[in-house]
């Protein structure tokens, strides 16, 4: 019988050594180098795919986990007055802000998966990820910022500029914006239905 397309090589021992590495936990195996390496591109792939999703996508729509609602209220309650357009690093990563976020990551330990799992985070949500932007931080302390960012309209920057680069400018955009505030009041009015079953505003 004959194959199309699929490759009847097995996956190199060296790329399963990196997966099994990867599956451990991180007291197993220090500092390695090749380990650290290996986080930082998974990290780096993860960041490239998160902004070409707010790129090419209105971010205020996006859903990111099954639990956004839970995070964002979550984050908005224990981070009130954090200001999430442009990051200070000392917030996230002083000893007094590790105190504060602590509880409110493991809050999320077997709710979101791999809830501490290394992640790259933009610092100015206005600008894309470069090495003066970029901050190293846990999944869940990049959902709940990246989450508040797309409700709140933080993101939208970075969807707009990528539309206006793409030959989007004038009269088609506001087109376009007019259609997503369209959206946005139908949702609002068919979630004002259903909460109430008064069709009436």
């Amino acid at each position: 019988m004959e194959t199309t397309g699929v490759s009847d090589e097995p996956v190199s021992g060296k790329l399963m050594s990196v997966v099994h590495a990867l599956s451990l936990p991180a007291e197993s195996y220090g500092n390695d180098p090749g380990i650290e390496m290996a986080w930082a591109m998974r990290a780096m792939q993860h960041a490239e795919i998160y902004y070409k999703l707010i790129s090419s996508v209105d971010p205020q729509f996006l859903k990111l986990t099954k639990v956004d609602d839970q995070i964002y209220s979550e984050f908005r309650e224990n981070f009130e007055k954090l200001r999430i357009d442009v990051l200070d690093p000392e917030e996230l990563k002083s000893e007094l802000a590790k105190e504060k976020w602590r509880p409110f990551c493991l809050k999320f330990d077997g709710i979101v998966e791999d809830f501490n799992y290394g992640t790259l985070l933009r610092l100015d949500c206005s600008l894309g990820y470069t090495e003066e932007n970029t901050i190293f931080a846990p999944r869940i302390q990049f959902l709940a910022i990246e989450i508040a960012r797309n409700r709140e309209g933080y993101n939208k920057a970075i969807y707009i500029s990528v539309l206006d680069k793409g030959g989007e400018r004038g009269s088609d955009r506001e087109e376009r914006e007019k259609k997503i505030d369209k959206r946005n009041q139908q949702r609002q009015y068919n979630s004002h239905v259903s909460e109430t079953g008064n069709s009436t505003l």
